[in-house]
């Protein structure tokens, strides 16, 4: 729900841009293309900050022989 607000408050701004049906037509796809762009890059952005983490991690430990 609060992702549907988001898309709401954007395609609004975006919208705010055109004229009539234009801006109606765009204001209603930017949700749509959010989610669609936006689900693998979070996917992405938090996949490489947890793989950050677990390099960290690794690299603080040390060795002990």
């Amino acid at each position: 729900m609060i992702g549907k607000l988001i898309g709401a408050a954007i395609g609004r701004r975006v919208a705010g841009r055109y004229e009539g049906a234009q801006g109606a037509i765009v204001g209603a796809l930017v949700p749509v293309v959010m989610k669609r762009a936006f689900g693998p890059l979070g996917l992405l952005i938090g996949g490489g900050y947890l793989a950050k983490k677990i390099y960290d991690s690794r690299k603080r430990r040390t060795r002990s022989y």
